[in-house]
């Protein structure tokens, strides 16, 4: 892998910015508004005395498809209250009915109107500045005064305020920084060691050894449970396009006399049997569209790096847990992730993980190259192959525009994601088999071509609903 010169400033991003605990179904129009409304009300907690009236205003691909993915049901939860790692998901349809009913919220311990109807206003013919993902909240005081704060949803669930510069830990020094892929490789080959053995290292400016893996385990153990459920959940999908879920009958079909009580039991039960190839093909599909039909029924899911994407990474996980000869143990699942969301910081970093500015090449094929990535380095690759496999992955990735049909996060992104994960598990396995050192394209070249190509490409291609198959297939939007 060819050297790059060394990028300036170094940017500090935790795997823990890359994967996060969240509620379907967009990570950049319903996760990065929730937490917009939650940091807006912390930003004006002493003004909320003398606020008579909040409005939320919509701009570009937040309002283009904004509805599709529940970017309103997100701000009136956050309104509400709610968080998005704790809500009960079982709950938020009767949440948000109730908030249309009452009209009023509670602010600050004072009953304050709210409509929905009137006061979540979507401009879809204007995009602000700074990001396609423009958000503008409004509190009204009581004496007629307006206070306006602009945001953008920049992907992955990451918020940055207007004027403000990439969100990250400030004042954070890690003992090895690395910008792009090519500084990380340095590091591990000046150590000798693994990339997890890095980012082990790194993580250690944030927090302990056993905060590390505890969270790590609860990304996990989010991603296990949502496989599980998907597996075991038949139905047909909000939305307006009558999308069945296909997950569990593939299970039922794969597994017919499954009777598993739990995620593990299940997991012991696939592992215990023989499967041929197409098999496998078969369970690995299943993986990733359980975990993206959870999503798109705004199930928990964890962003990886983003919730359109959310099926990749653990579905390859999974595959590596249940079809590995040998037991695959916590301490190498925590690595796993702990390498995928590594190689996720330098897609972050150097281009963008945002569908609204790259397109899908934005979100699977990330989160394919962050796979194949942790799978070649699971399987026993150095981390020059490591990264070969990233490469490999997202290099066949390139161009792929985000059209979803209706502006649901449903069709193509759910089988999207299982192509993604084939994608992955092929780059690893390519990977593994030849010297990188033969390798003509490098990880570093590869994402400054995404960046290159989300710049080129069309915004009707971007997460607008305005191109694509979402202009050649027509559908009858109902509420999410």
């Amino acid at each position: 892998m060819s050297a790059e010169p060394p990028a300036s400033p170094a940017e500090a991003l935790s795997v823990f910015d890359m994967l996060k605990i969240g509620v379907g179904p967009s990570s950049s129009h319903t996760l990065g508004q929730w937490r917009t409304v939650q940091r807006w009300l912390g930003e004006i907690a002493d003004l909320l005395p003398e606020v008579a009236r909040v409005r939320v205003h919509l701009y570009g691909s937040l309002a283009l498809t904004g509805r599709g993915h529940c970017t309103d049901q997100a701000v009136m939860l956050a309104l509400l209250g709610h968080d998005p790692v704790t809500v009960d998901v079982e709950r938020i349809a009767e949440y948000v009915a109730d908030l249309r009913l009452a009209k009023c919220l509670d602010l600050g311990g004072r009953t304050v109107p709210f409509d929905p109807e009137a006061d979540l206003v979507f401009h879809a013919a204007e995009r602000l500045p700074g990001h396609a993902n423009g958000m503008t909240c409004v509190a009204h005081l009581v004496g007629g005064e307006e206070r306006p704060s602009t945001y953008y949803s920049v992907g992955g669930g990451f918020v940055v305020a207007e004027g403000e510069a990439r969100a990250q830990a400030a004042g954070v020094r890690l003992p090895h920084p690395a910008q792009v892929p090519a500084e990380m490789l340095a590091h591990c080959q000046d150590g000798g060691c693994r990339i997890a053995d890095v980012v082990w290292r790194n993580e250690r400016a944030w927090r302990t050894d056993d905060a590390i893996r505890q969270r790590v385990l609860a990304l996990w153990d989010v991603m296990r449970e949502g496989v599980f459920r998907g597996c075991h959940t038949d139905g047909v999908l909000p939305g307006g396009l009558g999308v069945e879920r296909r997950a569990a009958a593939l299970n039922r079909r794969l597994l017919p006399d499954d009777e598993s009580a739990t995620s593990y039991d299940w997991i012991e039960a696939i592992r215990a049997q023989t499967y041929r190839f197409p098999q496998v093909l078969q369970w690995v599909s299943a993986f990733a569209l359980a975990v993206n039909e959870e999503n798109a029924n705004l199930g928990r899911v964890v962003t990886a790096p983003t919730n359109g994407a959310a099926g990749v990474i653990p579905a390859v996980l999974l595959y590596h847990v249940c079809f590995s000869e040998a037991l695959v143990s916590e301490d190498a699942i925590v690595d796993f992730l702990m390498v995928a969301g590594e190689v996720g910081t330098f897609f972050k970093k150097g281009a963008t993980i945002s569908a609204a500015m790259g397109g899908c090449q934005a979100e699977v094929g990330v989160s394919s190259a962050m796979a194949a990535a942790a799978l070649c380095e699971a399987e026993g690759g150095t981390p020059a192959q490591a990264f070969q496999a990233a490469e490999i992955a997202m290099e066949h990735h390139l161009g792929m525009t985000c059209d979803p049909i209706g502006g649901l996060v449903q069709i193509p992104c759910i089988e999207r994601n299982t192509m993604g994960t084939v994608k992955a598990i092929n780059a690893a396995q390519l990977a593994l088999a030849e010297a990188p050192e033969n390798a003509r394209v490098s990880l570093d070249a590869v994402i400054r071509t995404l960046r290159q190509t989300a710049e080129d490409m069309s915004d009707k291609y971007k997460e607008t609903s305005q191109g694509g198959l979402a202009t050649n297939v027509s559908v009858r939007y109902t509420e999410c």
